[in-house]
């Protein structure tokens, strides 16, 4: 029998692991799990901030936790992987999204700052994915939601020197496609969002370098994103509202990533 639109979004009975949960856009989207009925561990760097965004979760109503990891350090992502799966059993939903960027010209480009960014937005995202699906979802299904970003679709706009962000996006993209085709006859779905600007701690320095108002204007909704505008797509893409979709990448930019000359 089919269900109803609500069966489909509802994620009761479902666990959710964030990284980079305890603010921002892993915040967000760990209220859109949560809200749907998923209970939630969040992992960060910080315990502060995870204490207090697992407080401002458990007050909306979602069962929520925290485990405190560095996700560019392999050992602290077997810690996290191992205490999730003690504390809160199987996880049904992986959101990969704790990131980092750091901005210099291309020709001055530091090659640790260049590691740093690489070894915790791509060789992170492939190591955590790697422990969930051997000890979690290879077998019994999942999904698994990569955070990229409209700037691994190309360049930056003048002013913008962030190459090894850019360049780790991009490649989170097409680790996307790659794991959904290998991992879909495991009945793992493996897709991806690609924000555009959202106001940000990260996105702080892009901000001033080139004023809000400016990349607003550029924007054919002429505005950016906001505290509510991951949470459609991130429901979807964890419920079985979206059970047939894997492989793929959306945009959430209001359609800055579609203007001819990609004014991303």
């Amino acid at each position: 029998m089919t269900r109803t639109i609500q069966q489909l979004f509802d994620l009761s009975g479902k666990t959710a692991l964030i990284t980079g949960g305890s603010r921002g856009l892993g915040l967000q989207m760990a209220h859109a799990l949560g809200e749907a009925g998923a209970r939630v561990m969040l992992s960060a760097r910080k315990a502060d901030e995870l204490e207090a965004a697992t407080a401002e979760l458990q007050a909306a109503g979602v069962d929520a936790r925290w485990v405190a990891a560095d996700c560019a350090i392999e050992a602290d992502l077997q810690k996290l992987v191992s205490e999730t799966l003690q504390r809160m059993g199987d996880v049904d939903i992986l959101v990969n999204n704790a990131g980092a960027t750091w901005g210099a010209p291309a020709q001055d480009y530091p090659v640790a700052a260049w590691d740093k960014v690489m070894n915790l937005n791509v060789r992170g995202y492939f190591l955590l994915s790697q422990f969930i699906g051997r000890q979690s979802m290879i077998g019994r299904g999942g999904r698994i939601i990569n955070v990229a970003s409209v700037a691994g679709l190309g360049g930056n706009p003048a002013g913008l020197t962030t190459i090894a962000y850019n360049t780790s996006k991009g490649a989170v993209i097409n680790f996307t496609r790659a794991l959904a085709c290998e991992w879909g006859q495991y009945g793992i779905n493996v897709n991806a969002i690609c924000p555009g600007f959202f106001p940000s701690k990260m996105t702080a320095g892009t901000l001033a370098a080139l004023g809000q108002d400016r990349l607003a204007a550029g924007v054919p909704l002429r505005r950016l994103g906001d505290e509510e505008d991951l949470m459609g797509i991130t429901l979807l893409l964890a419920s079985d509202a979206g059970k047939h979709i894997t492989g793929q990448w959306l945009a959430v930019d209001g359609g800055a990533s579609a203007v001819v000359g990609g004014a991303v």
